[in-house]
């Protein structure tokens, strides 16, 4: 039956060359050393196990005295467990794990000495900041957990661990403070991960979506590479989803304002991070509605315009060949198509290439008659602004937002982007991920949370987590 086992063992991993299988004759007994050289700690595996098995194959011992040996785990100087199922065996070996089998015990010891190949930690590419901490999440989890760790050393940190994915088995951690998060939050994503049945996961958002009980097109989590970021997120009450092949984490639940705000909020002047966020919020709102309040004041209002800067877009605009909806659809279609370019072109040439491309279509579509100067420079804005959101799903939201409210202002006026406007408003005010208001602290109104929203008081001032996020106000000390 011993026998048995491993032949089956071998043909659940048949045409895998890149597994090893080394046997060692102990006492007279078969011992089989199964593994995957390009995906263990090579140095450990010859230190502790090999060379301790080649050891024991040319000892006087009895056979007796290292199966008690074994047994006890005290054969081998580094932890291992055991299983008898080969389908598991078979399951942990392809994960990583050394397995040596014991042919007369028909039993299956591991040992978790998994190293897979990762690139050295390094800054945030992202979320740039010019003060705090620059480092950010790499692909391998365990990495990402130490700099979690190295954040909070408390121990009600809590790491709840899952495995997803029918073929892929990937990692997945839910990280939070042991009493801050709200319990309905926590057993909703802990019921959600376990149920969720899929053949691989290799992004984040393959669990995000996942979650989306309401249609809507606002992200419900935030994304973000910066383990800082997700630390002070739990220290509020949040909690955080890593995955491991991923260098970014989930965090939830949000609200619209906890989006616009950056990491670099905290590390400034409180004074100076206020006046940051009033301009954030600004060109948030413009990189939304811009084009499409210039085409509706041009087109149905142009007597809400100074007589002087009427004449003069008048002027610019008399040899359009199109109207002004269609001149801001092909500006802002161009400047998309220009922004995914310089996405998808080479890092050394992308950002030249679509600054310059914009600069001289732009410059060549004014003079050749086809689009005006003054749309060429609220498309110009406009895209700056979009830029200046820091959660880059948000941004990308907010840009498809823009072509409706365009061709309601085109088509309507100021009547049609405001008719827009209360019908993403009440969208929003509607929304409730993880029973979370996404707009409080507006609507419900909590003046208290005021403190951190469009402003940054100083952080004596904020002494009481949001209720949106924790089920404990005072910001306190647990003992």
């Amino acid at each position: 039956m011993s026998a048995y086992s491993l032949r089956l063992l071998e043909e659940l991993l048949s045409d895998n060359p890149d597994i090893v299988f080394k046997s060692f004759l102990i006492h007279g007994r078969t011992c089989t050393l199964i593994y995957i050289p390009t995906i263990i700690d090579n140095s450990t595996l010859q230190k502790n196990i090999a060379h301790l098995l080649h050891i024991e194959s040319q000892s006087d011992s009895q056979w007796d005295d290292f199966r008690t040996r074994l047994e006890h785990g005290q054969a081998f100087p580094i932890a291992y467990q055991a299983v008898s199922n080969i389908k598991q065996a078979s399951e942990l070996i392809v994960q990583g794990k050394a397995v040596l089998y014991v042919q007369e015990l028909a039993t299956f010891y591991y040992f978790d000495i998994v190293q897979y190949q990762k690139r050295s930690i390094t800054e945030s590419q992202n979320e740039l900041v010019v003060t705090g901490p620059q480092e950010a999440f790499i692909e391998d989890i365990q990495s990402n957990l130490s700099l979690l760790r190295h954040k909070l050393r408390h121990p009600k940190l809590k790491l709840k661990e899952y495995t997803i994915g029918d073929y892929s088995n990937t990692l997945v951690y839910v990280v939070y403070i042991d009493g801050l998060p709200k319990k309905e939050i926590l057993n909703k994503i802990d019921k959600k991960l376990t149920s969720i049945s899929i053949d691989g996961v290799f992004g984040i958002s393959y669990l995000v979506e996942q979650f989306k009980d309401q249609p809507s097109l606002f992200p419900i989590f935030q994304y973000t590479e910066r383990p800082d970021a997700v630390a002070a997120s739990i220290l509020e009450g949040r909690i955080g989803i890593l995955m491991d092949g991923v260098p970014d984490a989930a965090i939830a639940p949000v609200t619209f304002f906890s989006l616009l705000q950056s990491s670099e909020d905290y590390y400034q002047n409180f004074y100076a991070a206020s006046w940051i966020r009033i301009v954030r919020f600004t060109f948030s709102i413009l990189s939304l509605l811009l084009p499409a309040l210039y085409v509706a004041i041009t087109t149905f209002h142009p007597q809400v315009l100074p007589a002087n800067l009427l004449i003069t877009i008048s002027a610019a605009r008399e040899n359009i060949p199109f109207s002004a909806l269609s001149e801001a659809l092909i500006m802002e279609l161009t400047f998309e198509a220009l922004r995914e370019a310089g996405t998808r072109i080479p890092k050394p040439v992308g950002q030249t290439v679509s600054i310059i491309g914009g600069i001289v279509i732009g410059q060549a579509a004014v003079q050749a008659g086809i689009v005006s100067a003054p749309m060429v420079i609220v498309v110009s804005i406009t895209g700056v602004a979009s830029y200046i959101i820091p959660h880059l799903e948000l941004g990308l939201i907010l840009r498809l937002l823009r072509f409706p409210f365009l061709i309601l202002g085109g088509s309507m006026g100021l009547i049609g982007i405001f008719a827009g406007s209360f019908v993403i408003y009440a969208h929003l005010v509607s929304l409730k991920p993880f029973d979370a208001p996404y707009m409080q602290p507006i609507a419900p109104l909590v003046l208290s949370d005021w403190k951190d929203t469009f402003l940054r008081v100083s952080s004596p001032q904020m002494k009481k987590r949001s209720n949106a996020f924790s089920r404990i106000r005072n910001r306190r000390r647990d003992n």
